[in-house]
């Protein structure tokens, strides 16, 4: 926010010896573009219509016929990196954002929020007179910091954003989503039996901020962030957008890619002459695959395509209202992915993403139980390896890698003010850190040297505005590294190179590969051998590059490992063993709940019944994982979900009315494994061997008292359940853990 302008009239001692003064608001340059900036979430380079797929998105398709696409536009390989660096122009390492903002790992580039040094294009534009909106996907504050005592200066109100609905964490089911706005939660304004879907809502939000900008304050024109939840997983979609797909894929990922590439050629998205990458390690032939086998994965495609095509619909009526309100032509569109297509999926593809995040493999068996549930509020899926392939064509791996696969990106600009240049494509080299300093060439702003009374890191990135009106010609941009996980690469002069590391090797034992692109756009043809001296340059420049933007330490620990470790900043929620949660307490989120994984613990509830009462008191997690203890029919339950698997455990309740003490204890007798047991006032009821529990994730819903919120732990009830009872406290005492993790492996 802008200092105060100092009083430039004068004052007397009465108001007739006084001249007023009042400041001049800071306005925007008239005829001011308005900005949309769409953030897809694992969208593949070629999962567009306009990009080469048959996943039908009409809207996007025609923001490309009316502005530019961009072949050669590339990102960081993950979300919340890619996000860092969209807001702010600089470089993720840069700015403290190396992986996912869950995890806090000590060091400068690894802090999981954007330092305040690196001012986000909302902070920017807000105070050159611009209002700045944003909804949907957050993931740029700490995980921990996402309750409701904040603290809130990474939260997008804290940011520069001047109004907020969405999501504040990675992912979210969309019937049955986690919801802020502004600085406080919310609950979903519809239930899923209603017909709720969460990008439904972000776009009725969208349009809202639009209507109250455009009727409000016409003169002043906005930025728009809306970053959805597509194509993340859950990939979960309406009914009638599923049964539009079904059959569509029975002919298999390697016929979907030639048709893939075939349309990208006719389509000038690739060289003619572009080879399709070999498979990526671990992904099968369609054809040798079984019939089941065939039947499951077309069955997850199915549910992505209907996914994407939804949230291009939904698209369309922001598009559509923009047009409505006559500032479409005048606003600047920019549509992007955050990376690559997921590996997260797996080889069988996945109806749990908890599989994933504790190093598990969804069994094929499983998935198929639950085959027609794909899609839907009852499970939570995603695609198997073999479709992040097809996603990814022509080229090479997948998000989180700094291959292609994981950081060539769809891009698409419109701005029919700005862009005569309508449909065509461009090749010039660029990446997510040029987006902000287009945007401030186009409004002819400056970025600041301080904001907030911080001085401000300069903005890394290049301005692609000049390929608006030029076809052909070199990038302006000099350079760009890569890296994520400990991969690594180097763009420069048309040329990358590019290391794949394996987990736990030896970083100076991984291969470097070399790619002329201006020949070879899908890195098939590794030119290592024959360009030795080439190579060893471009190497080492990716350490020059690693010094200035603070990459290093490298660190190959994924998601789950960063996110249990036992080395966790001073003041975060996981450092404690102890917590009291009060009745009326708002939703929890999953980053800032008592960490029980893997350890002992006791959770004790002191609760005011009557008999009859009935209803949750805890529940943490979703259908997918997670746990809940409840009261129906004179019983206390305690629900542990296990990938869908419920251990219960059960006590029966004096008939009485008054306090009473609910107790469910959990012993470990061994790597995740142990015994459960409920209480009574401290009569022991029923307990139960647990052999197996989650290592290092359950959920990413989080924990409510007094009801279920979202989607119910426990298929024993429906819906929220809300206890009839009064909760006055529930505590949650948790036994040392002892640097348990990494005393085994997980299971295969």
């Amino acid at each position: 926010m802008r200092a105060p302008d100092a009083f430039a009239g004068t004052i007397g001692t009465t108001v007739q010896d006084s001249t007023p003064w009042w400041p001049q608001p800071r306005r925007a340059r008239p005829g001011s573009p308005n900005v949309v900036m769409v953030l897809l979430d694992d969208v593949g380079f070629a999962s567009l219509g306009c990009f080469g797929s048959e996943i039908s998105t009409p809207v996007m398709d025609d923001l490309a016929a009316r502005g530019l696409r961009y072949r050669n536009f590339h990102t960081t390989a993950l979300c919340s990196p890619t996000r860092a660096s969209l807001l702010t122009g600089r470089n993720h390492h840069a700015v403290g954002m190396s992986i996912i903002a869950n995890a806090d790992s000590g060091f400068p580039s690894k802090r999981g929020a954007v330092s305040h040094n690196a001012g986000t294009i909302a902070e920017i534009l807000r105070d050159q007179g611009y209002s700045t909106l944003a909804v949907g996907k957050w993931h740029l504050a700490p995980a921990d910091q996402t309750s409701q005592v904040g603290p809130f200066d990474q939260w997008p109100l804290g940011r520069g954003f001047e109004r907020y609905y969405g999501f504040l964490d990675a992912a979210t089911d969309q019937f049955h989503p986690e919801l802020t706005r502004d600085n406080h939660r919310v609950d979903p304004p519809a239930s899923a039996a209603d017909g709720y879907h969460l990008t439904e809502d972000l776009v009725d939000n969208a349009i809202s901020f639009v209507t109250d900008q455009t009727s409000l304050a016409p003169d002043k024109p906005f930025l728009l962030y809306l970053a959805t939840g597509a194509t993340h997983s859950p990939h979960q979609a309406p009914a009638e957008y599923l049964a539009k797909y079904r059959g569509q894929y029975d002919c298999g990922w390697d016929t979907i890619r030639q048709q893939r590439l075939q349309r990208q050629k006719e389509l000038g998205i690739v060289p003619a002459d572009t080879d399709l990458a070999p498979a990526n390690p671990g992904v099968a032939a369609w054809d040798s695959l079984s019939e089941q086998e065939q039947r499951l994965f077309a069955r997850f495609q199915e549910a992505y395509a209907a996914f994407l095509e939804h949230t291009d619909a939904q698209l369309g009526r922001l598009v559509r209202h923009l047009d409505h309100v006559d500032e479409l032509d005048n606003t600047i569109f920019v549509l992007l992915s955050d990376n690559g297509a997921s590996q997260e999926g797996q080889a069988n593809g996945s109806v749990n993403m908890a599989f994933y995040e504790n190093r598990d493999v969804d069994p094929l068996d499983y998935n198929l139980e639950h085959i027609d549930k794909i899609g839907t509020a009852e499970v939570q899926n995603n695609y198997p390896l073999g479709w992040a392939m097809a996603a990814n064509t022509p080229l090479k791996r997948y998000k989180q890698n700094t291959h292609a696969g994981g950081v060539r990106d769809p891009l698409i600009i419109s701005w029919p003010a700005g862009i005569s240049a309508a449909g065509e494509i461009r090749d010039q080299f660029h990446h997510v850190t040029d987006i902000v300093p287009t945007v401030l060439e186009i409004i002819g702003v400056e970025a600041p040297e301080e904001i907030n009374g911080v001085p401000q890191m300069p903005v890394h990135g290049t301005s692609l505005a000049y390929t608006f009106d030029r076809a052909g010609g070199p990038s302006r941009k000099p350079a760009q590294y890569f890296e994520m996980f400990g991969h690594r690469a180097l763009w420069s002069d048309g040329w990358k190179a590019v290391a794949y590391h394996e987990r736990g090797a030896d970083y100076a034992q991984d291969r470097w590969e070399l790619y002329d692109l201006a020949a070879d756009f899908s890195e098939c043809h590794d030119l290592a051998d024959e360009e030795p001296q080439r190579l060893h340059a471009m190497i080492e420049r990716w350490w020059a590059e690693a010094g200035r933007y603070d990459v290093l330490p490298l660190d190959d620990r994924g998601f789950a490992e960063r996110r249990a470790t036992s080395q966790s900043r001073p003041d975060a929620a996981r450092t404690n063993n102890s917590f009291r949660y009060w009745g009326g307490i708002s939703h929890l989120p999953s980053g800032a709940t008592p960490f029980i994984l893997d350890r002992s613990y006791t959770m004790t509830a002191q609760v005011d019944v009557e008999p009859g009462d009935r209803g949750v008191i805890v529940a943490c997690g979703s259908v997918g994982g997670g746990y809940s203890l409840y009261i129906d029919d004179g019983l206390l339950h305690h629900d542990y979900n296990y990938y869908g698997r419920i251990y219960r455990a059960v006590a029966a309740l004096p008939e009485r009315s008054g306090r009473l003490r609910l107790e469910y204890r959990f012993t470990r007798t061994g790597p995740c494994a142990g015994i459960g047991q409920v209480a009574v006032d401290g009569l022991p009821g029923e307990q139960i061997t647990m052999p197996a529990t989650s290592r290092y994730f359950m959920s990413w819903a989080g924990l409510d008292l007094g009801r279920d919120a979202l989607s119910p732990v426990s298929s024993n009830y429906d819906g929220e359940f809300p206890f009839t009872g009064h909760i006055d406290r529930v505590d949650f005492e948790l036994g040392d853990r002892d640097d348990l993790i990494g005393d085994y492996e997980p299971a295969d």
